[in-house]
């Protein structure tokens, strides 16, 4: 209890004191971005670094080969995928109005039709009146929400100028970080810390590289599948679905929204088959490449995710919601490993007693 009373005491100190560390945050704020896109990419393409040493490919040609991989796949997205995106995007903005037209005639029928209107609950149809007469702010909302995901994106971009610099001292030296680190403390601090830092690696690596790649399975499953349905804007909305599905569990579910509306308004049956697509891709997911990718490492409630995904989309935006959960992992490994070593040491004084 203390301990508590201290800690709230001295972020309590922290907090009236932070003018004091306002130059250091606008420096922390200034590279946060460049050097966690710097670490996302070190975590994403350390298996092909670890697999050229293991070759004997020397490190620094390694290195070379790697950026050389990340400069090829900008070149197609930028090339073939961005401008097919860009134009489809384009196509259903400027298709909004004549989609709010045509569910407002459909509304309208309904409204007009005597022999629906006797069937209808009188609360069911208040509610359509309600979705109707704020359906064109329920677009903006999204329109202003799709719109700012974007700006970020793109504020993010600008931002990637130093990402080079970051990963490329990342793989060269990534591996010294850890030696650096535990050689100012006596061996046995030394190595429990040195298991605890393996653990907070194992973990971002097991979730970033696990995420991604489940996501860009997503991604490619919902393609062919919009495009197995004849769907308009099939690229742009499978690649929303792809970022969306960065988020955990929630994702999927915002992911197949903008889908289903354009599926709706060119057939009906399309949101059957939309929610069918979606169905098998998660299934496949779950059961045969979260599996084998992320393994358990994570072991986070479901209810857990979605907590921490409201908290921090409040806090943060759109970008506090991608980095929640890694936050909130990592947090919870070092929580659980002081507590495994204070377990640890305990039993070992019990032992010595006995």
């Amino acid at each position: 209890m203390v301990a508590l009373i201290l800690s709230f005491l001295l972020i309590y100190l922290v907090y009236k004191t932070r003018f004091i560390f306002d130059p250091a945050f606008k420096y922390i704020g200034a590279i946060a971005f460049p050097l966690i896109a710097a670490g996302l990419l070190y975590y994403l393409t350390r298996p092909v670094m670890k697999f050229l040493l293991k070759y004997k490919v020397p490190k620094l040609l390694g290195i070379l080969i790697i950026f050389v991989l990340i400069i090829l796949v900008g070149f197609v997205f930028t090339m073939f995928i961005i401008p097919i995106a860009r134009d489809q995007f384009e196509r259903f903005v400027a298709n909004i109005p004549t989609m709010v037209k045509a569910a407002q005639d459909v509304i309208d029928y309904i409204q007009t039709n005597e022999s629906i209107q006797r069937i209808i609950p009188e609360e069911v149809d208040e509610t359509i009146d309600n979705i109707m007469a704020n359906l064109q702010s329920y677009i903006e909302g999204f329109m202003t929400f799709l719109i700012g995901f974007i700006s970020q994106i793109v504020g993010f971009i600008f931002s990637l100028v130093l990402v080079p610099f970051f990963l490329f001292f990342m793989l060269k030296d990534g591996e010294k970080f850890m030696p650096f680190v535990t050689q100012i403390f006596e061996p046995k601090k030394a190595s429990n810390l040195r298991n605890l830092l393996q653990k907070i690696d194992h973990t971002l690596s097991a979730y970033i590289q696990g995420q991604l790649l489940v996501s860009l399975s997503i991604g490619v499953m919902l393609f062919i599948g919009y495009l197995i349905i004849d769907l308009n804007y099939a690229l742009s909305l499978a690649l929303f679905g792809m970022v969306m599905c960065v988020v955990p569990f929630i994702g999927p579910f915002i992911a197949v929204v903008p889908a289903a509306i354009v599926g709706v308004f060119e057939d009906p049956m399309n949101v059957v088959w939309i929610a069918i697509i979606m169905i098998i891709a998660q299934q496949i997911e779950g059961n045969f490449i979260s599996p084998n990718i992320m393994g358990h490492v994570l072991r986070i409630h479901p209810l857990t995710i979605i907590t921490i995904i409201l908290a921090a989309g409040s806090i943060a935006g759109f970008i506090g919601i991608l980095f929640a959960v890694p936050f909130y992992a990592v947090v919870k490994a070092i929580i659980v490993h002081f507590w495994e070593t204070y377990q640890d040491t305990r039993k070992n004084k019990e032992d010595a007693l006995i």
